[in-house]
């Protein structure tokens, strides 16, 4: 039987024992509503405060900041659009990155076609954005900027303390989309700065189906969803206990080894990358070398089309994603890995291996193996290798 390797930890995480556990009462002896007034709901009511608490000291925030959500698309949505529309009063001016999640860049087109005006700022080829950029975007009509905190393509860590407080000088909020992010750095909203920010638990193995949105007290916000009081009446239905109470859970422990975790996905990610570029022939990293998320790698193969490298990986057992978006339907390659500068041939012959603290140097090594094999057949079916082989064209990889 084929070995199974994941590592596609940055699309999902299997949910951890010990979340399963937590959870499991809340579907059945405590299965109470929180809004009813009888014990068994005041228990419910009870945990989820608790849930509250718990999550926000691990961001460095006040469990009442705390507001739960169905995943961080409902998230992200929620803090760009109804924060927008709190404060169109001031300005209809609103800053992201050509970078963001779907969830992000989708909303950003949505309250364009609502008569807001969106600035999209540019990132360098590492994924970086220039703050001074920022600086020179903002107006005094601009009421939010939100960008990314750690992007789920190619991994690349933002100076968020840096945009947050030039953000704030022009008296702006700072939104940040955090769900590769939170349970893999460091997070501090008051340190950072960071007025809104939004998370999801299944990437940091809790379940799918819930996430939370951070935001700081004070901050106008409309209701996202109508029909009752719940989260302080911003978010109308009944809160889902025993996902949240996973969610909660998924989290402690996330920390609670947390910088023998990391060391060990940075040590597995950097063996992985040094292997690729130093064994594999017209590649390039995507994303900053070390400033970038401590299990992200993402690697273009030049001569080789992505959904076919990832279908002949996952035939030797190796799960991953593909840096082009045939594989949901589209033959246009990734909006990031565009924007960092690749062309398109080359953005559709990429890969995202994401690692998580399960995985092992014998898998990285094993993976690294896989590549070499499955590249070196793509490449020999490849036209377009053998003319460039035959000195007919000429490389356009970027070295």
């Amino acid at each position: 039987m084929i070995k199974q390797i994941y590592l596609d930890n940055a699309a999902t995480t299997s949910v951890l024992p010990e979340v399963v556990e937590e959870m499991l009462p809340y579907f059945t002896e405590q299965y109470g509503n929180p809004s009813s007034l009888y014990e068994l709901g005041q228990r419910a009511r009870a945990a989820i405060t608790d849930a509250r608490r718990r999550i926000g000291g691990h961001i460095g925030a006040n469990g009442q900041d705390i507001y739960f959500t169905s995943c961080g698309t409902e998230s992200n949505n929620w803090a760009l659009k109804t924060t927008a529309d709190a404060y169109k009063a001031k300005g209809r001016h609103i800053i992201t990155t050509s970078i963001e999640h779907h969830a992000t860049s989708h909303s950003a087109e949505w309250l364009e076609q609502q008569g807001y005006e969106l600035t999209y700022l540019p990132v360098d080829a590492d994924g970086l954005v220039d703050p001074k950029d920022l600086d020179a975007a903002l107006r005094p009509d601009t009421t939010l900027v939100s960008i990314i905190f750690g992007n789920n393509e190619i991994g690349t860590l933002q100076p968020i303390k840096e945009l947050a407080a030039i953000t704030h000088e022009h008296g702006a909020l700072f939104h940040t989309d955090a769900v590769q992010a939170v349970g893999q750095v460091p997070i501090d909203v008051d340190e950072l700065g960071i007025d809104l920010l939004s998370a999801s638990a299944h990437k940091f193995h809790g379940p799918k189906g819930v996430g939370f949105l951070y935001i700081r007290k004070g901050i106008k916000t409309r209701s996202f969803l109508h029909g009752g009081a719940q989260e302080r009446k911003r978010r109308a239905g009944t809160e889902n206990v025993p996902y949240i109470m996973g969610m909660a859970r998924a989290l402690d422990i996330a920390l609670e080894h947390f910088e023998a975790r990391v060391a060990h996905e940075l040590k597995l990610r950097d063996h992985l990358i040094d292997r690729v570029l130093a064994e594999v022939e017209h590649v390039r990293l995507n994303g900053h070398r070390t400033q970038r998320l401590p299990g992200n790698v993402n690697i273009s193969f030049e001569f080789v089309e992505g959904e076919s490298l990832l279908l002949s990986l996952e035939q030797k057992g190796v799960l991953a994603s593909s840096g082009s978006a045939c594989a949901s339907g589209s033959l246009d390659p990734s909006h990031v890995l565009l924007a960092i500068g690749l062309p398109h041939e080359i953005a559709h012959g990429s890969l995202r291996l994401s690692l998580g603290e399960e995985t092992t140097l014998e898998d990285i090594d094993y993976t690294v193996e896989a590549i070499k094999q499955v590249v070196e057949h793509l490449r020999k079916m490849s036209p377009l290798f053998e003319d460039f082989i035959a000195g007919k064209k000429p490389l356009s990889a970027v070295k």
